[in-house]
């Protein structure tokens, strides 16, 4: 098979993939490297583009692996590995009852039109106020009921504001599903629900997967609600990195960087896991027979 040789439009279309992948990654880039750099060249101009002092003391510090951890001037910046695992487990449970929640309203939603053209469009309508908006009256029940500070009032928050993605995203994959094979099943003496668990769920798992993800995602990185929510027993990976300022350095940008890094490791692991499902689950549905 012969292959033509590369023309002008080729060459020119590989040098802009080549820088628009350069603007991509040099963020990334940057942030390893503010991350592995020793105090003195955080902010030293000109900049330092590639320190030759590698040291992951930045790392060591903010996770308090070290005796003594390295004083940057900000007495709390050890307590990230509590940070990390309470987001962690309000991120997990919050995503298990958005997935759960949305999976049985996108069902009903796709099959039976619960709620008609009006249900589907209310539910995303949540998503459309800005944030501060919904925080503010958020933070004023919350103070009623006692919720303040407490984990279950984070998960309920989150899973109530990523619930209108759950439901959107697993109801375009529900939709995709041919209703004959759930008729077939009910012929065969199954119920509603169990032709939903035990037919629908396993027929869209990388949906599923690939929701999660989202949703995940969603809840790892968000700030607003947690800062605003909380103060003293609960905080998130998010609300920790902005905490790292001192009034000896100013911004401590190695420590935030190498958090950043730190926030990043838990999402990738999720998506490297689910890799397999990842193409299938985007383009599910994509071809219609």
């Amino acid at each position: 098979m012969e292959t033509r040789p590369y023309g002008i439009n080729d060459w020119a279309r590989t040098v802009v993939l080549i820088l628009i992948s350069i603007v991509m990654v040099f963020p990334v880039y940057w942030m390893v490297m503010t991350a592995i750099k020793p105090l003195d060249e955080w902010l030293k101009y000109p900049p330092v583009w590639f320190t030759l002092r590698p040291t992951l003391d930045c790392f060591r510090s903010i996770l308090g692996v070290l005796d003594k951890p390295i004083d940057f001037g900000n007495p709390g910046q050890a307590a990230a590995v509590p940070a990390i695992l309470k987001g962690l487990f309000v991120s997990v449970s919050a995503t298990f009852i958005s997935m759960g929640a949305g999976s049985m309203a996108a069902y009903s939603i796709s099959r039976f039109r619960i709620g008609g053209n009006f249900l589907p469009l209310f539910i995303l309508s949540a998503r459309m106020f800005p944030p501060i908006a919904v925080v503010l009256p958020l933070l004023v029940m919350y103070s009623n009921v006692g919720a303040i500070d407490s984990y279950w009032g984070l998960i309920v928050a989150y899973a109530g504001f990523t619930l209108p993605f759950s439901v959107w995203m697993m109801k375009s994959f529900i939709d995709d599903v041919p209703r004959a094979i759930e008729e077939a099943a009910i012929i065969e003496g199954m119920g509603n629900f169990e032709v939903f668990y035990k037919v629908t769920l396993p027929i869209v798992k990388t949906g599923i997967l690939v929701t999660a993800l989202f949703i995940f995602i969603l809840n790892w990185s968000e700030f607003l609600v947690a800062f605003t929510m909380c103060y003293d027993r609960v905080e998130t990976a998010p609300v920790f990195l902005a905490s790292l300022f001192s009034a000896v350095c100013g911004t401590l940008y190695g420590p935030q960087a190498a958090m950043g890094l730190i926030i990043v490791i838990p999402v990738v692991i999720f998506g490297y896991l689910i890799q397999e499902h990842l193409a299938r689950g985007f383009t599910f549905g994509a071809l219609k027979r």
